[in-house]
Formats: C-alpha cells, structure tokens, sequence
C-alpha cells in the first residue's frame, strides 16, 4: 500500500487577515504622496526648478560659510561689524565727527578689572551657562509685563553675536539668526575668546569701540592698567553708551559705577573669570 500523503498543511491553514493601517502609517504615507506629488510639479516647471536648486544651493553656502567665517574669526581679530559700519553711516551728511575710536586688544593685554567689570554688569552667569541666561530670560518675561519699557535679557554671547555678524533692528528672522549665531560661538570659540572679542568691538561711547579705545579716549592710558573704578564705570555705560558718558559721568553713572564696584567684590575678585 502507499502510505497515505500528507495533507499540504500551508494551504490548509486558515489565512490570517491582514493588519490595519494604523493613523501613523496612513499619516506617512500621505506626506510622502503630497511630496511626490510637489516634486513632480516643481519637475514640471523648468524656471521652478531652477528656483528651487537655487534655493537649496544658496542655503547650503550660506550655512557651510557661516560655520567657516565662525571659525577664521577665532584666530582672527575682528576688525570691523555691522554696528561700526552702521554708526559710521549716520555721520555722512551731518555736522557729527566721522572719526571710529577703534584698537584691538588680545585678552592677555587687557586688565582683568574689565573682563571682570563687563561680567557683573552684564551677565553674571557667563562663565556657566551655554550662551543663554533661561532663569533671567523668565524674569525679564514677568517684568516687561509692567514695564513700559521692556528689559533685555541678552547674555554677553548673545551681545558678540549680534554685534559681529547681524544687522541692526528688531524682527524674528535676527532674533532667530542671534540664536543660530550664539551656539555657534559657544561651540567654536569658548568663553575667553567671546569675552575678548566683547571687549573690542562693544560701544563704549560716541563712535569709540572696545575698552582699549576707551581707556585711551577717556583715561589717557592703555587698558592693561585699567583699575576698578575705571573698568566699573565703562561697564556703567553699556546699557546707552551713546547717551551716557565716561568722561563726564552723570549722577546715574556714578551711582552705577559704585553698584558695578561692589558686585565686583562680591564675586570674588578676578579669580571669577580665571578659568573661562
């Protein structure tokens, strides 16, 4: 006898019924037919096309060489910014003097009274945070609910940032490219680099730039031997640099200068900043 065949147990088993299409993958699948479905618009319209790459190249460019300038401005002094250029161009045609109050100075032959002075001014938290102050960015949110004149939040990062590569003015399009700015630097060149970098290219007074230029503007002497009081009182006209005078110092600059002083020694002294 033959023995018996065995059933084809394959076919013979129930077939199972196919799984749904989940809300995720029915999602996906749609976003990739609209995609589709734009490619093949953009392919059908040559000058669209040829915006598009456009588009795509220009960003490319844009993005690699601003990551490239981020990095030569590390070894290389920053000569001139937006803010100097800016200045310079609201002389022409009027009876202001045009002249730019402007020497760089490497951090080393600066007097650590400035470094020092410029952080309890400004930003107290720079040796710690990664180019943004969140607690104080809140605190500036709650009170510029009552205030009619809105309080800024900006780290010394964020200063450098827009000073060195942005334009003057106030829209979301700066606001985003001070962000992008920001983490780069933070990134690429460290905090003593920033705080250098601050400390030549920040307003310090009427067409003068960076402390070097101020000390030897208003004090008649180089920075490196900046004292205290001096390096406190151009920190105390930062916030208005063009209204606010060193060589002649206002009740407000005074009293300024004296806070700036006393927060200077209750950080510790230099040994603050010693290990940026």
């Amino acid at each position: 006898m033959n023995p018996q065949r065995r059933a084809n147990t394959f076919r013979d088993m129930p077939q199972q019924p196919r799984p749904k299409a989940t809300h995720a993958s029915t999602s996906r699948l749609q976003k990739t037919g609209r995609w589709q479905q734009a490619r093949g618009f953009i392919r059908q319209r040559p000058l669209l096309e040829r915006a598009y790459w456009f588009c795509i190249k220009a960003f490319l460019w844009l993005f690699f060489g601003s990551i490239g300038y981020v990095i030569v401005l590390k070894y290389v002094p920053v000569w001139v910014t937006p803010l100097v250029v800016s200045r310079w161009f609201d002389t022409v045609g009027t009876d202001e003097p045009g002249r730019v109050y402007k020497k760089w100075r490497p951090y080393d032959e600066i007097s650590k009274e400035a470094a020092l002075a410029v952080v309890s001014s400004e930003d107290q938290a720079f040796p710690t945070h990664w180019g943004f102050d969140f607690d104080e960015i809140q605190d500036a949110i709650k009170e510029n609910q009552h205030r009619k004149r809105p309080r800024g939040a900006s780290t010394i990062s964020q200063q450098v940032a827009k000073n060195v590569f942005l334009w003057n003015g106030r829209s979301y399009i700066r606001k985003g490219l001070e962000v992008y700015f920001t983490v780069l630097i933070e990134l690429i060149w460290g905090k003593k680099r920033i705080l250098e970098v601050y400390l030549n290219v920040a307003e310090t007074g009427p067409m003068t730039f960076g402390v070097e230029a101020a000390s030897q503007r208003f004090y008649g002497h180089s920075a490196a031997t900046l004292s205290r009081n001096e390096a406190a009182r151009i920190a105390a006209v930062l916030p208005n640099p063009r209204q606010l005078s060193i060589q002649k110092p206002s009740n407000y600059v005074q009293r300024r200068t004296r806070q700036i002083a006393r927060q200077m020694r209750y950080l510790g002294g230099q040994k603050y900043i010693r290990n940026l």
